[in-house]
């Protein structure tokens, strides 16, 4: 069987071994696009994710469903490939997406893991993303993320990505943006990294979706 005829077979109902597949080129794709970035976004954060996202879909239920375990794995592991804050290029932006195509991945899924990662982030929160009803597989990948941004690491991925961008540690003239839209979050010059903890990371625990998270 050639590579197209897997890929189109796949396409319509996907194999274990045919998936698994895929989950290691995606994988591949998450080390070359993210190897430049620093270790608030690198790789093993996505690792985590991937870990705690499948965690969370089996403790949710949708464990039964492997075309839900799927879009999970997928969304989880390629949510921040192409992510706006280290784009190099702007055809970075279609990596995901084309990468799909090329995995010949069913359109149904395909929609359904763009629009997982392009609505979990807290900008898109903030724009009224996350007030809209969301599919359980949005729910499960979207903790996950947040999970890996609170405690310990989260602490340290905090202060990690504010001394990569040489961001303000505190100054006390800067206050805290308590009533953000997503324009004015995306403003990088009024952030201090001190501040991005009381703007963002002590609201996530109340943002989440799925039981076992909270």
């Amino acid at each position: 069987m050639s590579a197209h005829q897997s890929k189109s077979s796949f396409s319509e109902k996907s194999t274990p071994m045919a998936f698994r597949d895929t989950v290691k080129r995606a994988e591949q794709l998450v080390e070359t696009s993210m190897k430049g970035n620093d270790a608030s976004h690198d790789a093993p954060h996505v690792w985590r994710v991937r870990d705690l996202a499948l965690s969370l879909a089996r403790e949710e239920g949708l464990s039964s469903n492997p075309d839900s375990m799927e879009i999970v794995e997928l969304a989880a592991l390629l949510h921040d490939v192409g992510d706006y804050k280290y784009l190099r290029d702007p055809s970075e932006e279609k990596l995901v997406e084309n990468f799909l195509e090329e995995e010949g991945i069913a359109e149904s899924k395909k929609i359904k893991i763009l629009n997982i990662i392009k609505g979990m982030g807290f900008k898109d929160e903030l724009a009224g993303v996350g007030n809209q009803e969301f599919p359980p597989e949005f729910g499960v990948v979207q903790d996950a993320d947040r999970l890996d941004a609170i405690g310990a690491i989260g602490i340290a991925r905090c202060f990690t990505f504010g001394g990569n961008r040489n961001r303000v540690l505190h100054d006390p003239a800067i206050q805290s943006r308590l009533d953000l839209s997503k324009e004015h979050y995306m403003k990088k010059e009024e952030q201090t990294t001190v501040n991005h903890f009381h703007e963002k990371l002590l609201k996530l625990k109340d943002l989440m979706k799925t039981k076992f998270a909270r």
